[in-house]
């Protein structure tokens, strides 16, 4: 069974890990900041390994190109097929027509530096903001591996000086040494790393049709660069490698594996138990409306590979979120509950999970599913699963809010009043749909002028604080999409909550308050002069929050009736999930 949460003593903001005594009574708790959380030191492990991987290797595959182009340009120039490249580039230009020259110079402007530039910024967005996409692995991994292949082009054409083919040039010959084609290396690095995306990401006869074409494409554009002119074919072979051998070295530094580099878990080192779960009655309560059949089926095998065979599927209602399912789940003996559905779901099954000690898989399928991210879990439903069976049980703690017109309710991620519910509020469930979570954003744009609130606020029996705000966020954990820390300090499992009030004040204010969450500082920012800062962070263990009129509030993403009152406390430990290993 998981072991209980560890006392740790107190850290204030700013010794960098230095113990110092518990705070005195009446003043609010402090915690090590961003930098003192032991997720960190393996997220950054796990990138450094992936940046020393792709380093490393791409000094060898600079050397191997670079020396490679002094082959070609020295002792191998005399050798029977290169030497004859003069003869292909003369016969390209003979085979000249005006239909032809047309077409290339279509074809060519495919590889030039602003369209693939253009190319891979459009084709990240769409991985990081379309829902159901595999989002910043892949975003990443493309456009690291078309950086790559610039950056090794640029070494390539500073150690080897080949003139261009002598011929007629029906383009302006940049700078640069004809060995290797430019235009050739970044369509490879692009059109064949979407293509890699394409066979390995997708599901469907179509792919394979797509995947070809996208090989085609770098293909044709070498073709056209002989042809105008530009480059010998050993230079268009020499864009054809770099540019493969960029997406081959970023691949598997970013792609291997089912977990690298994603956030790492963020339980402590001391917690950690034996991996794994004992097979017994497995129950997976499922929302309906995000989790289709073919999902379901997926699922299943997923479990039965892990030995849980005769999982029972149990659906959500509309009356019944999650809550009365799990309830029911544990009063018939389940030893793993699995949640299929986005943090409404998740938050429901806690209800009925807080205290038990029975574990709870989380599968995230719905919009934010901010939970899943916090903890570290793949946001693909089947991979999510493994991950989590192949992991250990954790304890995690839980907020529990109340309120006037509110009943009692505990909370995964972050309850709050304001801004995020007004956001939460104006979503409609079809620009869900289609947009996804960036659907949440479109909304909070159209709030951002909703009028100030003005609250009273009480911590841990400490003299309360008078503030006006544009939303006030309660935490469990800090993470939003897209990876954005939006409350840098929260963790999980460290038996505090956080508190934020966001308060800015005119364009500066705003200006501020991003530039305090874009730097994921936990002490706010300098927002304004003659007060508390766009930003403010408080950690604490019960807050009191009293509104002077009545607020919109939400519970994790899900909105309440408005109200002036929120009362928030932590119950440490609370909740038993799996997560996975690291490493896995």
């Amino acid at each position: 069974m998981p072991t209980d949460i560890p006392e740790r003593p107190a850290v204030l903001p700013g010794t960098h890990g230095a113990d110092v005594p518990p705070p005195a009574a009446g003043h609010p708790p402090s915690r090590p900041g961003p930098e003192c959380s032991p997720g960190t030191p393996e997220t950054a492990g796990g990138m450094g390994r992936a940046v020393g991987i792709i380093v490393s290797a791409a000094v060898c595959q600079a050397a191997l190109m670079v020396g490679l182009g002094l082959l070609i340009t020295g002792p191998a120039a005399r050798f029977r097929p290169l030497a004859s490249e003069d003869e292909v580039t003369d016969a390209l230009e003979r085979a000249r027509t005006g239909t032809r020259d047309t077409v290339s110079l279509v074809v060519s402007e495919a590889g030039n530096t602003v369209t693939v530039v253009v190319g891979t910024l459009l084709a990240c967005l769409v991985l990081l903001l379309v829902p159901r996409l595999p989002r910043w692995r892949d975003a990443l991994f493309l456009a690291v591996a078309v950086s790559l292949q610039s950056l090794v082009f640029l070494v390539i054409t500073e150690a080897v000086d080949r003139n261009r083919p002598d011929v007629e040039r029906l383009d302006t010959s940049p700078p640069t040494s004809s060995y290797t084609s430019g235009h050739t290396g970044a369509a490879t690095a692009l059109y064949a790393g979407l293509a890699v995306l394409v066979l390995h990401r997708t599901k469907g006869p179509w792919r394979r049709v797509v995947a070809a074409l996208l090989l085609l494409l770098p293909l044709l554009v070498g073709v056209a660069r002989a042809y105008r002119g530009m480059h010998h074919p050993t230079d268009v072979a020499g864009g054809l490698l770099n540019g493969g051998l960029s997406l081959l070295i970023v691949g598997r530094a970013l792609l291997a594996g089912p977990h690298v580099p994603a956030a790492a878990p963020v339980v402590t080192e001391a917690r950690e138990e034996s991996a794994g779960t004992e097979p017994g009655r497995t129950v997976v309560v499922f929302n309906p409306t995000v989790t289709d059949e073919a999902a379901r089926a997926g699922l299943r095998r997923v479990l039965e590979d892990h030995g849980h065979r005769a999982a029972e599927f149990v659906p959500t209602t509309a009356d019944d979120p999650g809550e009365g399912q799990t309830a029911r789940a544990v009063r018939e003996g389940a030893s793993l509950v699995v949640v299929c559905g986005g943090d409404g779901t998740v938050r429901a099954a806690a209800e009925a999970l807080a205290g038990t000690g029975i574990p709870l898989a989380v599968v995230p399928c719905g919009t934010g599913n901010l939970l899943a991210r916090n903890l570290g879990l793949p946001v693909k439903p089947a991979e999510a699963l493994a991950g989590a069976l192949r992991g250990a049980p954790h304890r995690i703690d839980l907020g529990r809010v109340e309120g006037d017109g509110m009943a009692p309710a505990h909370f995964t991620v972050m309850s709050g009043a304001g801004l995020d519910a007004a956001m939460l509020e104006s979503t409609g469930d079809r620009a869900k749909a289609l947009l996804g979570w960036p659907a949440y954003v479109v909304a909070g744009l159209r709030e951002l002028r909703a009028p100030r609130m003005r609250l009273t606020v009480g911590l841990d029996g400490a003299p309360p604080l008078r503030r006006t705000a544009r939303m006030v966020l309660v935490a469990n954990t800090g993470k939003v999409q897209g990876g954005t820390a939006l409350v840098p300090a929260a963790r999980p499992d460290d038996g505090l909550l956080d508190l934020m009030i966001l308060d800015p004040r005119g364009p500066a204010g705003w200006l501020s308050a991003a530039t305090t969450l874009v730097r994921r500082r936990p002490d706010g920012g300098a927002g304004r002069t003659d007060g508390p800062p766009a930003v403010e962070y408080f950690t604490f263990r019960r807050a009191d929050v009293l509104f002077d009129a009545p607020q919109q509030r939400e519970l994790d993403g899900d909105t309440v009736a408005p109200g002036r009152r929120l009362t928030a406390e932590v119950r440490p430990g609370a909740l038993t999930v799996l997560m996975p290993v690291r490493g896995d």
